[in-house]
């Protein structure tokens, strides 16, 4: 769809609105500093971004202690997750001044194409769909893609089982399955129903993870199920369109009471592609990983080009039609 262009009054109005914004930020950051200027600052300490606003973030130390923490000038831009040095003031904030090398890093691109980093240092991304709102095999793949870009291993979650009776979950089933075929964990779960929450918790312990999916497919009625008490505000589906209302607003990092941390994050209805080049889409489709470079041509892009092993390996049965489908939809979108 193409952007819709602005005329100058609204143009105006956008620039004052944006210019508004900084200058409360600028002013909510000055007040910061002039508090820590008249302080002393505590020794260095290890601590784990919680969640950010703005110009401050809320860290957690080492003891599970929350701090509202101002930035150092010339820092990276810090996300949840990211874990950082920092020092305590004698007014009761404190000031990051450091941050640790990052493990991984989530992004994802903005309205300008340009990618924002979402939060940091996570093991696994558990990509959650579910019957409604209608289950959109392509926006999976898109998911399971821009995680192998990332490095971080992703697992699909089937969410809302308990909407489905025994053959149309029997169909479900059969429709996501080749995921597993092709060697991703599946699960299933309702929290409706409390079915699969066992299973789920498993996966959960012991590791940083997080939820990426559409609005109204359930992340917050899962964490809510849990990790009871944090009471995740739960959205409904919008009657006009059948999509989910957005209803996480900030990334935040929790505990899970058994072991291993969630970075809850706020739903999006597409994940964006555009900064990937066509061989880093062939290579997020990890089933065709061992054709890749074993075509007749090194430019070969996998459609109508003589000695294509991608295409011989779906004639062999390799490769499922419909995944290849999917790839060629995902390209087209480069092009």
């Amino acid at each position: 769809m193409a952007k819709r262009k602005l005329n100058r009054r609204q143009t105006w109005r956008a620039e004052k609105v944006q210019q508004e914004r900084r200058a409360r930020a600028e002013k909510k950051s000055a007040k910061l500093s002039r508090e820590l200027e008249g302080s002393e600052l505590g020794p260095e300490q290890p601590g784990r971004i919680i969640t950010r606003y703005g110009a401050s973030v809320d860290l957690e130390d080492n003891e599970g202690r929350i701090h509202r923490c101002l930035l150092r000038q010339n820092m990276p831009s810090l996300v949840c997750g990211d874990r950082v040095i920092w020092q305590a003031a004698s007014t009761g904030n404190g000031v990051v001044v450091a941050m640790e090398p990052r493990k991984t890093l989530l992004e994802r691109p903005n309205a300008d194409g340009h990618l924002k980093p979402v939060a940091a240092n996570i093991d696994q991304i558990l990509v959650v769909a579910a019957p409604l709102p209608a289950l959109d095999l392509g926006l999976i793949d898109r998911y399971l893609v821009a995680a192998e870009l990332t490095g971080i291993p992703p697992v699909l979650l089937i969410n809302k089982i308990d909407l489905l009776n025994d053959e149309l979950l029997d169909y479900m089933r059969d429709r996501v399955a080749v995921y597993s075929e092709i060697g991703y964990p599946v699960l299933f779960a309702s929290t409706y129903q409390e079915q699969g929450l066992e299973a789920l918790k498993g996966r959960l312990k012991d590791h940083t993870s997080i939820f990426v999916g559409q609005s109204g497919v359930g992340k917050s009625s899962l964490i809510n199920a849990l990790m009871p008490g944090q009471d995740i505000r739960v959205g409904e589906l919008s009657d006009a369109s059948g999509l989910g209302k957005h209803t996480t607003t900030t990334t935040v990092l929790y505990h899970f009471p058994d072991g291993g941390e969630l970075i809850d994050s706020p739903g999006v209805r597409a994940f964006g592609l555009d900064h990937a080049t066509r061989n880093q889409i062939a290579d997020g489709f990890i089933e065709f990983r061992p054709y890749l470079g074993q075509c007749k041509f090194n430019d070969c892009r996998h459609e109508v080009e003589p000695g294509c092993a991608i295409q011989a390996a779906i004639e062999e049965g390799a490769i499922r039609p419909e995944r290849f489908k999917s790839y060629l939809q995902i390209v087209e979108t480069l092009d």
